[in-house]
């Protein structure tokens, strides 16, 4: 671990499930049911940018779209205990969000990178990031001095980031990416042509119009909604924090394989 070189697709879903990326994750039902409930109350913490207006209002249409794209249990009176990603699942967006990228590419794209989950997807991210920049993309350089009410927007290693005493910070909140979008404007530099993300980062680019992909866990449903709306185009349902961010190595080979960006 990590198994060497570019995995197979079978080797990959094997990978997925042993270091519990997908199958049988961390994230307990009781934890997931709890998201879904408060995001179906209007509980805008849980919206992740998005604006889902009265679209989701049922908890148990949240848990069918839940079901349907990250493999989680559709059985409602499963209410504790374990729950799944369907590591096939995994795999497969990962393949869309390959296509995405090798279009960004094809195309020269303008491409921005942000992360709410550094702790476990920022070298995801920095990875691609780096692959997309050697393919001839602009990698977005967000404007300086930006701030929400959570803390100061930067960008290490390509990838932007909020920043609180020193420290990355994890956050769901969208107003990073909008300091990011609303910079932007304001210096009058064009938009991304896509946002790679996740969290509200991911959501609010969406929401904005941007072109967006990006990961999502069990327990963050919104980015889900939004994909089924064609707000966001791809999202990726992994666990977002697993023991070791070494663990994502293989799955980041995988992507940048399918996308035609290995070296």
């Amino acid at each position: 671990m990590p198994i060497p070189g570019t995995p197979s697709r079978a080797e990959l879903v094997d990978h997925l499930v042993r270091t519990r990326i997908a199958g049988d994750v961390a994230t307990p039902r009781e934890n997931n049911l709890s998201h879904y409930r408060q995001l179906a109350n209007g509980n805008r913490h849980y919206w992740l940018g998005l604006e889902l207006g009265d679209r989701w209002t049922d908890e148990q249409d949240v848990l069918a779209v839940m079901a349907e794209r990250v493999g989680v249990n559709d059985d409602a009176e499963h209410r504790h205990g374990q729950d799944t990603i369907d590591p096939e699942l995994t795999v497969a967006a990962l393949e869309r969000m390959a296509a995405r990228l090798r279009k960004a590419a094809d195309g020269q794209q303008r491409v921005l990178f942000a992360t709410g989950h550094p702790g476990g997807l920022l070298d995801v991210h920095r990875a691609t990031a780096q692959a997309l920049r050697a393919a001839g993309c602009e990698i977005v350089v967000i404007p300086e001095g930006l701030q929400t009410d959570e803390g100061y927007v930067m960008q290490f290693a390509d990838v932007a980031v909020l920043e609180h005493g020193a420290t990355l910070w994890h956050t769901h909140s969208g107003d990073p990416m909008k300091a990011i979008l609303t910079g932007l404007e304001r210096e009058e530099r064009p938009l991304p042509d896509l946002v790679v993300a996740d969290h509200g980062w991911a959501g609010y680019a969406g929401q904005h119009g941007v072109d967006s992909v990006g990961y999502a866990d069990c327990n963050d449903p919104a980015l889900f909604l939004a994909e089924a709306e064609g707000t966001v185009q791809v999202v990726v349902p992994l666990d977002d924090h697993v023991v070791s961010p070494r663990h994502y190595d293989p799955m980041t080979a995988y992507l940048l394989r399918e996308a035609g960006l290995a070296e």
